[in-house]
């Protein structure tokens, strides 16, 4: 099943875009697959998972998070925690790598790297296929125009592994134009 959904969604990729990115794809899996196991990163996933905020709660702060006219103090924090730290030094590094998006085990934002559209990435695709009830898979999803950051992008999302289970994901921005 893990194979069967990774070898669709590199398919995917390289209908709609060609074999260069589609190629270049597969090959940054490895790398966002290395964010993902770095102690800072995990650490602060398994912090987050150890408040035990109700899902009610995630949505009501997701709910506040969309209606925010402009940046709340909150926010701005996880751009600025250690783990958001981390992850802006990888992308920095990497040109074709931008807006990380570090989430919880019920898909909570935990630390990003620019500011996301809502907080709750728990009903998405890039969470849920990620995730994968706790399993962990790699999931790619088709270029697309970032409502966050306005360019196409490719989302390449990852497990956040501890202990041979998922506790939560990692999710980063590939600029198309930036591989081919």
């Amino acid at each position: 099943m893990k194979k069967t959904m990774f070898v669709t969604s590199i398919m995917a990729v390289y209908l709609f875009t060609g074999s260069a990115f589609a190629k270049e794809v597969k090959d940054v899996v490895p790398e966002v697959v290395n964010a993902a196991a770095n102690a800072i990163v995990v650490k602060a996933v398994k912090e987050q998972n150890d408040k035990g905020m109700s899902l009610a709660k995630i949505q009501e702060m997701d709910k506040t998070w969309i209606d925010a006219k402009a940046p709340s103090d909150f926010m701005k924090s996880l751009t600025s925690n250690a783990a958001a730290k981390e992850l802006a030094k990888i992308e920095l590094r990497k040109p074709y790598f931008v807006e990380f998006i570090l989430t919880d085990n019920q898909g909570a934002n935990v630390a990003i790297t620019g500011m996301t559209s809502d907080y709750w990435q728990g009903d998405e695709p890039k969470f849920t296929n990620s995730f994968a009830n706790g399993k962990g898979d790699t999931y790619i999803a088709r270029p697309q125009k970032d409502k966050s950051t306005g360019e196409v992008i490719s989302q390449v999302s990852v497990p956040v592994m501890s202990g041979g289970k998922a506790i939560g994901t990692l999710t980063v921005g590939v600029r198309a134009e930036k591989l081919q």
